[in-house]
Order: structure tokens, then C-alpha cells, then sequence
């Protein structure tokens, strides 16, 4: 099964590029500029992986963004990402960034944009890999902050295809951001929202209702509404589930408790992400392997995540086409 997932084409549709600092990296980053971490090796850094809820990942996940400071920082930690799509054969994929992390700590909107836009480039001349960059408000700061990181953003319009939200859901529910995000569509920008993945059902709800997003990041509460499973099945609106990141941070107590493969058959589009790989413990061959070997899924169930995550994908009709002819080619030939 492991080989068939290895050959798989994929398309990642739900990835926090600061989440994939791997702690070599971060450690080579804080000694380039002079930054204090509070770890002395990579194993250190590992070692504090061990998360009981949102909030305490995002807690050293902010600390580690800390060592990101010049354009060549963001460009090899995309970069680096990059490499590891082209070794997990991702043909697409569409990273979330969240710039209120570097702006808040005085690193220019522009200089965030500069590296990651350079490596992006390089990816899809160099690996043939595609990419679309998303924007992420962070909930737990205000509207105002957001307004004033959407007006950063301007002169970047056209490298960035959506807004989104993530950061602490509990507490910071969509209708916080609803006049950011009504103005951003206004703006031409695509909308996508974390939602019922550590916070209620209906924040799913209010993300598709208020917010007019195009697709949900993780909804795996979803399924304690079932007339929302119902219109999540009947207007086909993806949900880019993350299995080992759930996992690790306790929203599922097992992957053998996950909702994801159910999810699948029952007509839902889900598609398999993951997330913050570095915190995590594994990219996307890991996130499929993990949930191949807790669920026995066929070739074509695990084919069909790929499938689900090209149509709800934000690139071209013909990049579409492409990927799909690539997933029907590999899977007739297995």
C-alpha cells in the first residue's frame, strides 16, 4: 500500500508554511541572525512536540517563527517545503501564510512576499510543481489588524488567490470577521476558513453563511450536525482534513477515531492534508499512510482524496485537467 501511496499524484490544499520549520532549519536560521532560542539541539526542539490542545501547539509555533527575518529566510524555508512536495509527488499545492506573525515582530509585508514568491517560481520551473498562496487572518488579533494586513497586501494581489482564518478558534468565532472578509471578496480575493476543528459544528456553518467561503479547513466536527453533513454532500463544499496533525492535538484521540474515511464514503469531499508537518511528524505520504493503515482503504478511496482536492483546488480549468488525466494515468496503471 505504501508503494501505491509514494506513486500517488497529490495536491495539498490545507499547508501552514511557518508549520514547516523543521527544527534543523530553525536552529541554522536563529544562528544566521543572531536569534535566542530556548534549545539547545534539534532533539530538544522535538522533544517539546508533545501537544494537548490548539493552543499549546500554536504556543511554541509562534516561538519558532521568531528565527524568519530576511527574504532568504522565507525563501529556504519554502523552498525547503518544496523539495519535500516534490519528494511526496504533490503536483499542487496551496500554502497558507500568516503575515501578522512577521509584521507584528516589525519584518515588512513586502520581504515575507519576496522569499516565499522566489522559491514558489523557482518550484514551478524547476520541479514542475504548481502553487497558490493563501493570506490567513489570525483570530485572535482584531479586525482592525486584519483591515490593516488586507491593505498590505495590495500591492500583492495578484500572487495571493484567498483569504483565510486560522490561529485560536475557540473564542474567536467567523462573525469576527465578517466585514474583513466581505471586503476582501469586494477585493477579488477567494475566501477559506478554519472551522469545527477544535470549535463547534456551527462555526462550519457560520464560515460557509457569513464568511462566503469556498472551501472549509479541517470540519471534522461537522459530524455532529448531519443536516450539515447533508448540505456539506449535496453542495459538494471540501473540507482539507488533517489526519496526523487531529491526531496530535488530541481532537481525535486515535486516527482509528477519525471521522475522515466515513466522511469519504458517506459522499463528503474531503481531501488529506498536513497542515503543520513539522510539529506534526509527517507530510503528505505520512498523512495517507496513516490513514491507509488504520482503515484499509482501497486504491481507489485514497485516489479519490487526490481527486476531491483537484476540484475544490483554486488553479487553472486546464492545470485541473492536467492533474486529473496524471491521477487517472497512475491509477490505470496500478
Amino acid at each position: 500500500m505504501y508503494q501505491f501511496i509514494a506513486g500517488l499524484p497529490k495536491v495539498e490544499l490545507h499547508l501552514h508554511i511557518e508549520g514547516s520549520l523543521e527544527p534543523e532549519l530553525m536552529f541554522e536560521l536563529a544562528q544566521r541572525n543572531g536569534i535566542d532560542i530556548p534549545f539547545s539541539n534539534p532533539e530538544e526542539v522535538r522533544g517539546a512536540y508533545d501537544f494537548s490542545n490548539l493552543q499549546s501547539f500554536l504556543d511554541i509555533y509562534y516561538q519558532g517563527a521568531q528565527v524568519l527575518i530576511s527574504k532568504r529566510d522565507f525563501y529556504d524555508l519554502t523552498w525547503a517545503y518544496m523539495l519535500r512536495c516534490k519528494a511526496d509527488n504533490v503536483l499542487h499545492t496551496e500554502l497558507f501564510f500568516d503575515p501578522q506573525t512577521h509584521t507584528d515582530r516589525g519584518i515588512s509585508f513586502d520581504t515575507v512576499m519576496e522569499g516565499l514568491t522566489q522559491a514558489l517560481l523557482q518550484a514551478e520551473l524547476e520541479l514542475g510543481i504548481t502553487s497558490q498562496l493563501i493570506l490567513c487572518f489570525l483570530r485572535h488579533l482584531d479586525e482592525a489588524s486584519a483591515f490593516e494586513t488586507l491593505q498590505q497586501a495590495k500591492p500583492w494581489k495578484q500572487e495571493i488567490v484567498a483569504v483565510g482564518l486560522d490561529s485560536s478558534e475557540i473564542g474567536h468565532p467567523p462573525e469576527k470577521f465578517a466585514r474583513v472578509f466581505a471586503e476582501a471578496v469586494k477585493q477579488g480575493y477567494l475566501t477559506v476558513a478554519h472551522a469545527g476543528e477544535e470549535g463547534p459544528s456551527s462555526n462550519i456553518t457560520d464560515a460557509l453563511d457569513i464568511l462566503k467561503v469556498s472551501r472549509i479547513d479541517h470540519g471534522v466536527r461537522c459530524v455532529d450536525d448531519p443536516q450539515l453533513v447533508s448540505r456539506l454532500i449535496e453542495q459538494q463544499i471540501h473540507l482539507t482534513v488533517c489526519p496526523l496533525s487531529n491526531t496530535k492535538l488530541k481532537v481525535f484521540q486515535s486516527m482509528e477515531q477519525h471521522s475522515i474515511v466515513d466522511l469519504l464514503r458517506q459522499g463528503v469531499s474531503v481531501g488529506i492534508n498536513s497542515d503543520d508537518p513539522a510539529y506534526f511528524g509527517g507530510y503528505m505520504n505520512d498523512n495517507f499512510a496513516a490513514v491507509a493503515s488504520s482503515f484499509h482503504t482501497s486504491h481507489l478511496e485514497l485516489a479519490k482524496f487526490t481527486a476531491n482536492a483537484i476540484d475544490a483546488s483554486f488553479c487553472s480549468i486546464a492545470r485541473k485537467a492536467e492533474l486529473h488525466q496524471n491521477l487517472q494515468h497512475y491509477v490505470d496503471s496500478q
